[in-house]
């Protein structure tokens, strides 16, 4: 029988954690399932990605509500950089509620949807509005989902690609993760079509199916210490690994622990405040040499504070740290982008969130069974602005 994060598929069942646990698990095999998905589809993403990139203007806007808009807030700034291109994160979210102000600049567009079901309301949505608002916009979309409206919507489309993920990473339980990761990897590999990134997805398949075996105990045991606030900080592109890592602990422990985010030197300013005595600090250090010196700075001024009771350091560079706080090192990785360090670091923030909410009776796969939050956005209403579009 099959075990995943230290418990039997049986005891999973009861415990109702069987499909968190399971895709959190199955992370590294989808990452690689979707790699290859990506090499078969080579001729058509080349195609498609030659007339978007055909307009030396071009404006990519990564969208999604939830955690796929945290898809796109960690992929951002460093496609920006590799692509040296124009590249946003925007949330459908904000999308549909402000098409004017988020599509103010007519200019050529590639919307970037992330979806797992796209059945969320504002996923079609999103793409509507887009194209009413306009006049050249095409449509890039990453589904898990083959039934879901969106992907129906858009795979027939001339002005739209839409890619499915491997069809495991439509994830069954409440919270995403494979889907999250694998939508990641797949946009990541589209938009940078042409360039052979092989041996670094091995490199970031192999180690993170280590640290899923090797940290679970340790995560385990941090899971069962009684803390009442956790925060997530990154910089650039791990920032928003932070926002997701923080609403997956909320979303696991249905609000019953308090977890935030921000970037190590927003922190200083106002939300340090939050930090007391039954906190938990968790910092993704970056690879980059220069952001790393800020990650470091602040690490170190946690230690000296000595007000949380646990601070965490994540990190590929484990033999430069010189500090009080638990360091959790992805070995393998020290040459790795900040890109590349999101799947191994996402692993912690997914682990210690399942670990956190079984430790307080909560139930993983259902973790809100009234209904107020539900895996799929129930109760949103669109409302239809074609008279006030410009």
């Amino acid at each position: 029988m099959e075990q995943y994060l230290g418990y039997s598929e049986s005891d999973l069942q009861k415990l109702s954690g069987y499909w968190t646990a399971k895709e959190i698990s199955q992370q590294p095999d989808c990452w690689a399932q979707t790699a290859a998905i990506t090499r078969e589809c080579e001729a058509q993403i080349k195609c498609f990605m030659d007339k978007a990139y055909s307009y030396p203007n071009l404006r990519i806007i990564l969208t999604g509500a939830g955690t796929s808009a945290f898809a796109g807030r960690s992929l951002a700034l460093g496609l920006s950089q590799r692509l040296q291109r124009r590249v946003e994160a925007i949330s459908t979210t904000d999308i549909v509620s402000n098409p004017n102000q988020c599509f103010a600049e007519n200019i050529p567009t590639l919307l970037v949807s992330f979806a797992r079901s796209g059945n969320s309301p504002e996923s079609v949505a999103a793409v509507e509005l887009a194209n009413q608002s306009l006049a050249e916009c095409f449509h890039l979309v990453l589904t898990c989902n083959a039934d879901g409206q969106l992907y129906k919507r858009c795979k027939n489309d001339k002005q739209s690609f839409a890619l499915l993920m491997p069809s495991e990473t439509n994830d069954q339980s409440f919270a995403m993760t494979s889907s999250f990761s694998s939508m990641m990897l797949a946009a990541f590999s589209v938009l940078m079509y042409g360039n052979a990134y092989t041996k670094e997805i091995e490199s970031i398949c192999k180690c993170s199916a280590g640290l899923i075996k090797d940290l679970n105990t340790k995560i385990q045991d941090t899971a069962n210490q009684e803390l009442e606030r956790v925060i997530y900080l990154g910089s650039g592109g791990l920032q928003g690994l932070a926002q997701e890592s923080a609403l997956k602990l909320l979303e696991l422990t249905a609000g019953k622990v308090v977890a935030t985010y921000d970037s190590p030197l927003g922190f200083r300013h106002g939300p340090k405040s939050i930090v007391n005595k039954n906190s938990m600090i968790v910092v993704f250090i970056s690879n980059d040499p220069y952001t790393r010196k800020y990650d470091l700075d602040l690490l170190a001024e946690l230690c000296r504070d000595n007000i949380a009771a646990r601070v965490v350091a994540i990190t590929a560079h484990a033999d430069e740290l010189e500090t009080r706080a638990d360091v959790i090192r992805v070995e393998g990785m020290e040459n790795a982008t900040d890109v590349e360090l999101l799947f191994p670091y996402m692993l912690y923030a997914q682990m210690y969130s399942f670990h956190r909410a079984l430790a307080l009776g909560n139930t993983p796969d259902n973790p809100c069974p009234t209904g107020e939050v539900n895996r799929v956005v129930q109760g949103v209403t669109i409302h239809y602005l074609y008279d006030y579009l410009k």
